[in-house]
């Protein structure tokens, strides 16, 4: 007698989401003896773990039943008031609280667009490279992906031009500001000559920015959305800033998106943790997240500089890399006859790991790319790890 299977009972998009190889190869990091250049993981020594349990603690004597309590789904107001007064603050935008939808990290909110745009065969445009946790989620609603070429100071217009032409672009997704997995950063110049071209199509633009705070060098930019609002996505989080277990992001958009959106979270998970946006809210009153933020960018700008260091002395010249203004990440192309996959397997037999390149492009992959994050790897063992895998990269290259 044969066992019954669930196998034919899935549904077709299960089969259309890719795996992510960032989180099998984060099992790995999880033995203290390897050096990881592989997630994409703030320093936990900045989480204001202690201020948090302050705030916590307060929350509860003083809101307790309110926050226990079930909430809307668009989130806790104040916390919205919040970020709309930060948006009006630093980038003198008019984002009213009600165009503002609290999510479960900005992840939740791909996952929300996906579900209120793509139909299965939709054209979705995408960087080339882009953030694999983008790939993963709007794969899951079986689009058309298209490709635009990524440059030093950011998209290539030529091309964006050429892939809005071919096909009906619905969707665009960016990350403007210090790019996962490249940290890119789009120049004024592109920024406007990209929203420019983008007005003359009917594509909606997905603007991820959960790095735009981690900026090192060069001044503050204008959104992309304070170019088109009106077709502008804009994702925001505190994961990067405050802590990722928070898991609290948000949503920026028109009040018809905002509403479609809400009936959509309604669906998944009826609102986003109260009680965490309670005490995030608390946080943020009474302590100065700007202050908070110059600490995290104090201590990434070191750990960056001294990646670009190792990367300059421990690597041969014949290898590329980006020189990232902010984030964490830098992005790293080996000579022509190395694949990243061969320096992993021959890393791996050291206790480093790090992730291939090939996992953040939509089809035809650059085999000879990695990702390296710097954000989380103490000097002392980047230095080592760094010279380790220089070593072998020299090697590769003299065979």
């Amino acid at each position: 007698m044969k066992t019954k299977t669930t196998e034919n009972l899935f549904a077709e998009r299960v089969n259309h989401v890719p795996q992510s190889f960032i989180r099998e190869i984060l099992k790995v990091a999880s033995n203290p003896a390897i050096t990881s250049f592989a997630g994409g993981l703030p320093n936990p020594a900045f989480f204001p773990a202690k201020e948090l349990e302050q705030c916590a603690a307060y929350v509860f004597q003083q809101e307790g039943m309110q926050a226990l309590q079930y909430t809307s789904t668009e989130g806790y107001y104040p916390l919205r008031e919040f970020i709309s007064h930060r948006y009006r603050q630093r980038y003198d935008l008019n984002i009213p609280p009600e165009q503002i939808l609290i999510t479960n990290g900005s992840q939740q909110a791909l996952d929300l667009i996906g579900k209120i745009f793509i139909n299965p065969g939709d054209h979705v445009l995408m960087e080339r490279p882009t953030y694999l946790g983008a790939l993963q989620c709007l794969s899951m609603f079986q689009p058309k992906f298209q490709e635009v070429a990524l440059n030093a100071d950011g998209i290539d217009i030529e091309d964006l031009e050429d892939q809005l032409w071919s096909n009906p672009i619905k969707l665009f997704y960016g990350i403007p500001n210090f790019q996962n997995p490249t940290g890119t950063r789009y120049s004024k110049t592109i920024r406007e000559q990209a929203m420019h071209v983008l007005s003359r199509y009917n594509t909606i633009i997905i603007e991820d920015d959960p790095y735009g705070d981690i900026f090192f060098d060069g001044e503050e930019l204008q959104p992309l959305y304070s170019y088109m609002p009106d077709r502008t996505i804009l994702l925001g989080s505190f994961s990067k800033t405050i802590a990722p277990g928070l898991r609290l992001g948000w949503m920026v958009a028109n009040e018809e998106i905002i509403r479609k959106a809400t009936i959509m979270k309604q669906a998944s998970d009826l609102h986003s943790g109260n009680l965490t946006q309670h005490i995030l809210y608390r946080f943020l009153t009474e302590y100065s997240l700007d202050t908070h933020i110059k600490k995290i960018q104090d201590a990434y700008r070191i750990q960056r500089d001294t990646m670009m260091s190792c990367l300059k002395q421990y690597f041969p010249s014949t290898i590329q890399y980006t020189h990232p203004q902010g984030g964490m990440f830098a992005w790293i192309t080996l000579p022509e006859h190395i694949t990243a996959r061969e320096l992993l397997a021959k890393s791996i037999e050291q206790n480093i790991i790090f992730v291939p390149g090939d996992a953040f492009y939509a089809s035809n992959p650059h085999t000879q790319t990695l990702r390296l994050n710097y954000s989380n790897v103490e000097e002392a063992a980047m230095r080592k790890a760094m010279n380790t895998m220089g070593g072998m990269v020299s090697g590769l290259v003299e065979v």
